[in-house]
């Protein structure tokens, strides 16, 4: 088990490392890669009305439609560019918070993955690199049983795993990376932006969203106002109502991190996660751009990180 976690932290790294410079990694010559294939999207759950199921997120009604997705002008991950269509669904408007995912574990006893190990991976400040900390787990993210996280803001900790549990409790799934971006950017009306509120991260002297607001990783940053997360709605929401979209934390998505279709790049095997959308409290505009509508990022099912959290969705019939 020990040779596992050390194998498991060790791909999260070299997938963190990829989000400074996608051109450095190299690159499989494996043509029966598995591709990201936008039409095997299916319809999973259905329920005819948009209603309040469980934690205190309601869901917010997206109706389905075709837009862009994808980034031609952004890191090779997010490219190409293509036309998709896509059915409604429900997306909560928050982040699944610490008291949401306390009532989930009260109600069935449900112990995490960092909770069966034993430890989880941390960002230590004073040596600017990950470390796997023994007792770090969703209700002490840093594995100080001093510092308890905070009821209202989002659950970190959790792996894939952990967070489709909390969701099909729920009745509900993971978004798709098609979902969450179609979501993010307004039914695809601010593709043509950075972020759902423009291009500036600070407008006004004000940060739009929790970041780091310093020289990631050589300094600590906090001119947000937060070192780590921040309240769920600290931030505003977009126009359809979604609040924490950017920053705060990287979401995890349903599917997996595959080029997308009709892409002539092939993905490291190595490399290869679960996709993650939205950046967080680690990103900065100088290294990974993470909380930009396009960009993504992806780690291992069973890794627990203090910068990952999620939300869920409802798939409902036409």
């Amino acid at each position: 088990m020990h040779f596992i976690l050390k194998l498991i932290f060790s791909v999260y790294i070299l997938i963190l490392m990829s989000c400074v410079d996608v051109n450095k990694k190299k690159i499989s010559n494996n043509t029966n890669e598995k591709y990201y294939k936008i039409e095997s999207i299916k319809e999973v759950d259905i329920i005819s009305e948009a209603i309040e199921l469980y934690g205190s997120s309601k869901m917010i009604f997206i109706k389905g439609g075709t837009f862009i997705f994808g980034n031609d002008n952004g890191l090779d991950r997010e490219k190409p560019e293509q036309e998709v269509t896509i059915q409604s669904f429900l997306i909560d408007k928050n982040l699944v918070t610490v008291n949401d995912f306390r009532n989930f574990v009260i109600s069935t006893n449900y112990k995490t993955e960092a909770e069966k190990f034993g430890n989880a991976i941390v960002f230590i400040d004073s040596i600017n690199n990950w470390k796997l900390i023994d007792g770090a787990s969703w209700e002490y993210p840093l594995g100080d049983s001093n510092l308890i996280a905070l009821n209202n803001h989002p659950v970190t900790q959790v792996s894939w795993n952990d967070a489709l549990a909390y969701c099909k409790f729920c009745n509900k799934t993971l978004p798709t990376e098609v979902q969450w971006e179609y979501a993010a950017s307004e039914r695809g009306q601010k593709k043509n932006q950075l972020f759902y509120w423009g291009n500036d991260l600070v407008i006004n002297n004000k940060y739009m969203c929790n970041t780091w607001a310093s020289g990631y990783p050589h300094s600590i940053g906090f001119k947000d106002g937060f070192k780590y997360t921040s309240p769920i709605r600290y931030y505003g929401a977009n126009s359809l109502g979604i609040f924490d979209m950017a920053g705060n934390v990287w979401e995890w998505c349903y599917n997996w991190y595959l080029p997308y279709t009709a892409s002539k790049q092939i993905f490291p095997t190595e490399l290869q996660g679960k996709a993650q959308r939205g950046g967080s409290f680690l990103c900065n505009p100088n290294y990974c751009h993470g909380f930009r509508l396009s960009a993504r990022s992806a780690t291992s099912p069973e890794s627990s990180l203090f910068h990952v959290g999620f939300r869920c969705v409802k798939n409902i019939a036409n």
